[in-house]
């Protein structure tokens, strides 16, 4: 599998229009304190996390809950405070939600998944599930994407904290992916059972901000939030190095070298990757009837470059991509979409808002 690169000429300004499509945007809601994930329920109803708030109720209407209460308090600090959201695959007969935060224990603080039963506006019976280790004294690279398979294992991305060295290891749970059951147990086909982080699936990774379900292979596909260039897409394979910090297409945001090396083996290669980083957060494979001819597309959402980023796929090979929303200067954060196949993206602000994407 070799890499390919997407080069900065490929950047052309695409704003609420593309050659066939027209895309009307509505604001459902703002005023929120960096919104960060959003999960659908099959009614249409959404939960919505605030990275510097809580966990909130959307209506299919647009109404917007106040706080959920239930869950342990978050630690705002950094890129750390309430994080990932998703809803168990038997959610309309179990009504388990999951939630990805970071917790603190005195100055150290790390990334957990509590789940609770979703009763009127409130999370039942709160369990917590997995807790990363070790907590550390830094506030970056928590990871926290959550996303379940067809098999109802869920996966949990987890940074590498700015430790980048112990991305390397599976000794812990710094710069991994893991799976575990949904009640966060170890599944026996694990590939690093008698390891002391038997939770972990996949290594080398710096920070894993965007994660899904691919709707036909059922493979879980992640994109990798690198350094200053660098940021990758993958497929995840059990037991796959992914190579951080060993090989890498990005540098220091400095620009001093991180390594010379962009492949060495037994270290897996991305699907593609951009020079220079756009910041990507948040990913889905789009599946609905609103934009037809978007069916399969790849979505991500740029931090950096303040787009939505549309991916025309082959299979596994990148044909074309288009900005999408570059005038309105918003930073995406998550991208989704909803069950009548409209899209959703929350933007990172301290005024946030949920955005609403439907044909023009």
């Amino acid at each position: 599998m070799s890499r390919t690169l997407i080069a900065a000429t490929i950047l052309a300004t695409i704003s609420t229009s593309t050659i066939a499509t027209e895309i009307k945007i509505e604001e459902l809601a703002s005023g929120l304190k960096n919104p960060w994930s959003i999960a659908f329920m099959n009614n249409g109803d959404a939960l919505v996390t605030e990275r510097a708030g809580g966990l909130r109720l959307l209506s299919k209407s647009g109404d917007l809950s106040p706080a959920i209460s239930g869950l342990p308090e978050s630690s705002v600090f950094g890129q750390g405070g309430m994080l990932g959201v998703t809803m168990h695959p038997d959610f309309d007969d179990n009504k388990w939600v999951y939630v990805c935060l970071s917790v603190a224990n005195g100055k150290e603080r790390g990334s957990e998944v509590h789940r609770g039963k979703l009763v009127g506006n409130t999370l039942e019976e709160v369990q917590e599930i997995f807790v990363a280790n070790p907590k550390l004294d830094t506030g970056h690279h928590f990871g926290c994407r959550l996303v379940f398979d067809n098999d109802n294992k869920l996966f949990i991305s987890l940074g590498d904290r700015t430790k980048q060295d112990q991305a390397q290891l599976t000794s812990n749970h710094i710069g991994v992916v893991v799976r575990v059951n949904d009640d966060g147990s170890v599944p026996s086909d694990n590939p690093f059972l008698d390891g002391q982080a038997p939770e972990v699936f996949s290594y080398g990774h710096r920070n894993v901000q965007g994660m899904a379900l691919h709707p036909a292979s059922g493979q879980i596909w992640t994109h990798e939030h690198g350094p200053k260039g660098g940021d990758e897409i993958n497929i995840l394979a059990k037991g796959g190095n992914y190579g951080w910090p060993k090989i890498t297409y990005g540098v220091n945001y400095n620009g001093s070298s991180i390594t010379d090396k962009t492949e060495m083996e037994g270290m897996l290669q991305p699907l593609t990757y951009w020079v220079p980083s756009i910041a990507p957060s948040g990913m889905a494979f789009y599946t609905g009837d609103e934009f037809p001819e978007w069916k399969g597309n790849l979505l991500v959402g740029s931090l950096k470059f303040r787009y939505l980023n549309r991916m025309d796929m082959d299979g596994e090979k990148v044909v074309k991509q288009e900005e999408l929303l570059r005038d309105r200067n918003e930073r995406i954060r998550d991208v989704k979409q909803a069950p009548d196949g409209s899209i959703y993206l929350l933007t990172d602000d301290v005024n946030g808002k949920i955005l609403r994407l439907t044909k023009g």
